[in-house]
């Protein structure tokens, strides 16, 4: 499986890290070596000090496609979720400051939380779920998916013209603002129109 990422797809996001808006959606990559382990904590990787949470809605494909066009795009996934996209903003600043790109502070290992899967069929739309991600109980970070620049549609559409999309490959559909760095014994809780979704330590 591959984890397909999609980064500024929030306005207000794009905004608090002043970057610019893109003429089309930013991809990137994590592999499979990413995933943190059902059950595990998350433990700051010592290349870092400044470890964010990027909650995220993400999406499992559910059959292989190619050029797939957006009126057909909803064909090829039935569940949707939330994950955590773990960002190393100190080293991505260092990247970016000299055009090179980002795989060492977003691909790393345990850097990709993905949670429970919910039914799509459950939701009267999945162009307005509202999910969010809280700190020790506090809410950090909100959103809502009529918020994308990019709907999931667009993105699967988007992205298929570059990777063949595959069983099993999420793709995680960007942040909204709120980011922020995570510490030791916080514990970071996703839901997804209030359900939750999965629960990690950092370590």
């Amino acid at each position: 499986m591959k984890i397909i990422c999609i980064g500024r797809n929030y306005t207000n996001h794009i905004e608090e890290l002043q970057n610019e808006r893109p003429e089309e959606p930013v991809v990137f990559l994590k592999p499979d070596s990413a995933i943190l382990l059902k059950q595990h904590p998350f433990v700051i990787p010592e290349f870092s000090n400044d470890i964010h949470h990027e909650i995220e809605l993400i999406v499992r494909i559910n059959k292989v496609g190619k050029y797939i066009a957006p009126k057909f795009a909803h064909n090829y996934y039935d569940e949707i979720g939330v994950g955590i996209d773990f960002t190393a903003r100190d080293l991505q600043q260092k990247l970016k400051d000299k055009g090179l790109p980002w795989e060492k502070a977003k691909a790393f290992d345990g850097s990709a939380v993905i949670g429970d899967f919910m039914s799509k069929k459950i939701f009267s739309s999945v162009e307005s779920l509202n999910f969010e991600l809280t700190n020790n109980g506090k809410i950090v970070q909100k959103g809502n998916s009529s918020l994308m620049l990019w709907k999931i549609d667009e993105l699967i559409s988007y992205v298929s013209q570059f990777f063949t999309l595959k069983i099993g490959d999420v793709i995680f559909t960007g942040t909204p603002e709120g980011v922020a760095s995570v510490k030791p014994n916080d514990v970071l809780e996703g839901f997804l129109e209030n359900t939750k979704l999965f629960r990690i330590q950092i370590k």
